[in-house]
């Protein structure tokens, strides 16, 4: 059944939207989406307190944009390519990489990064990608989902308690976080009304 247009997410909103041309589009949107999961990783802006690294800006962008379904391939395919060894997390080396990287301190995030991308892709297909406001809302459940695991997971690894855990692992960040979740709220909204196919 061919989707209504108040069904769509923004990835839906351009080219073939049936048959073999659409598997097409949406295999190398997975491919550019882990491309670009990988790349905005690595990169980091000079912030106070601490730089600001554009790779939750990435998750939460692709999991708005692309929807619940081809945002979980996307996700679920830049945690493979990173639990083979690839150096594609923001604090991973070629030395540093793989499944033991990923059940470091960052395990837990990683695993948030799953549950906001299908967050943030239901919250899209619901409409909530369309309003500044709504988008908000939804990108602050999402950095929340993100946060939950990887806050109680470096508590349960490094057993130095919640509140230790919330000082050094979320804290810091939080700055950060809203700069990035503005531009995110103001970015989706924008692109609908860019192509035209703002919701009334």
């Amino acid at each position: 059944m061919a989707l209504a247009l108040n069904d769509k997410v923004l990835a839906e909103a351009f080219g073939p939207s049936t048959g073999t041309a659409l598997r097409i589009k949406q295999a190398a949107m997975v491919v550019l989406g882990i491309a670009v999961l990988a790349i905005m990783a690595k990169v980091k802006v000079p912030m106070w307190p601490v730089p600001i690294t554009m790779g939750t800006f990435a998750v939460l962008t692709i999991g708005a944009t692309y929807g619940p379904r081809l945002g979980l391939a996307t996700i679920m395919g830049y945690m493979i390519i990173g639990a083979l060894g690839f150096d594609v997390f923001a604090g991973s080396t070629a030395e540093n990489a793989g499944l033991t990287y990923m059940m470091g301190g960052t395990g837990g995030y990683l695993v948030g990064y799953v549950v906001a991308t299908l967050a943030l892709g239901f919250a899209a297909r619901a409409g909530w990608d369309r309003s500044v406001l709504m988008m908000g809302v939804a990108l602050l459940i999402a950095n929340a989902l993100i946060y939950l695991p990887g806050v109680a997971w470096l508590s349960v690894l490094y057993g130095n308690g919640l509140a230790w855990s919330v000082e050094v692992g979320m804290t810091p960040f939080l700055i950060g976080d809203a700069l990035k979740l503005g531009l995110a709220a103001l970015l989706v909204p924008g692109l609908w009304k860019l192509i035209g196919d703002a919701r009334s």
